[in-house]
């Protein structure tokens, strides 16, 4: 069975584009209705008939759930639970949760393709057309966008990855141009309590789409937007075979804490980093110890696959903020 792909929230799973492209699971948050004993059940089951398990986590996420993970990590003593919990927005992460669905069926180890969602990240063009940014804090704001915020009728259009902006878009639709991606994508759209056709009049054309789609929009959107009057967007890369030559194309490299395969800077699943390549030559396998578990950091050798044939990452992995993993 493929490597579980997971999410926090139903709204987070996107129709899948063909019959091979396996369901994503939903972990219950904590409440009356699903108990510490439920989601140790569920996790444990995704466990079993799966082997690993790649957990995408809103940044946005409220701390209860993402202590629930943990603690459920930590019950299970489990280091082959890979909890992520990236800055992409709610519908971002959905689009990245369909990928990391469509991988999952492809020859890449649990360990790479858990390191590959940051990877992947950086070619997700979201963001959202707000009516106002004054308590928006994920994406920095000038203080003349707070101030025109103020004005009644005010729209702005913000991108949030790969790279923050924030524009004002006029009374005729008119924009500043957000720079968009240059490669083939396609859009899909989650509408919020605003009225607009913005997104598809304006910024679709001007980033070339192949293609539009609607969700549904996810219900952290608004915490993650501080708004509910909104209309979010995401373009990401469709096509499999691109995504799969991405992936493929970074050169692979040994966990030296728990054995497990990874691309880029960290490993997805125990979060320890990538040494640097003189420790790497002269690195002997580290023996696992019972306090390996308490550390938070445990992990056990996996699937040792045919490492890529890509020397570099270029600029990925080192100048941009680090993978937030949910640590003890």
């Amino acid at each position: 069975m493929p490597t579980a792909i997971a999410v926090t929230s139903p709204d987070l799973v996107l129709p899948p584009p063909d019959r091979q492209t396996p369901a994503a699971a939903v972990l219950n948050p904590p409440g009356k209705q699903h108990s510490l004993e439920a989601s140790l059940a569920e996790t444990h089951a995704l466990l079993e008939q799966h082997g690993y398990v790649v957990v995408l986590c809103p940044a946005s996420l409220p701390d209860a759930v993402a202590h629930r993970l943990h603690t459920v990590r930590s019950i299970l003593e489990s280091d082959r639970i890979a909890l992520l919990r990236l800055d992409l927005p709610p519908l971002g992460l959905a689009m990245l949760a369909l990928q990391l669905r469509q991988l999952s069926i492809c020859d890449f180890s649990p360990g790479v393709l858990a390191s590959a969602a940051r990877l992947l990240s950086h070619y997700i063009y979201a963001g959202a057309l707000l009516n106002s940014v004054t308590k928006l804090d994920r994406v920095p704001v000038s203080l003349k966008s707070h101030a025109k915020s103020w004005v009644p009728g005010s729209q702005f259009a913000v991108l949030a990855t790969p790279q923050a902006q924030v524009v004002k878009v006029g009374s005729g639709g008119q924009v500043a141009q957000l720079e968009g991606p240059g490669f083939s994508t396609q859009l899909l759209i989650a509408k919020g309590q605003l009225a607009s056709d913005w997104v598809t009049s304006t910024l679709a054309p001007s980033w070339q789409v192949q293609g539009i789609g609607e969700a549904q929009l996810p219900a952290e959107s608004a915490r993650w937007w501080a708004t509910g009057k909104l209309i979010e967007f995401a373009a990401a890369i469709p096509d499999i075979s691109v995504l799969y030559q991405l992936v493929s194309s970074v050169k692979r490299e040994d966990c030296h804490w728990c054995g497990l395969e990874l691309i880029g800077d960290r490993c997805g699943f125990c979060s320890s980093p990538l040494l640097p390549r003189e420790q790497r030559e002269k690195h002997v396998s580290r023996p696992r110890t019972a306090g390996a578990l308490t550390a938070g950091t445990s992990g056990t050798s996996g699937t040792q696959g045919t490492h890529g044939t890509s020397a570099t990452y270029g600029t990925y992995g080192t100048s941009d903020r680090p993978m937030k993993a949910i640590g003890p």
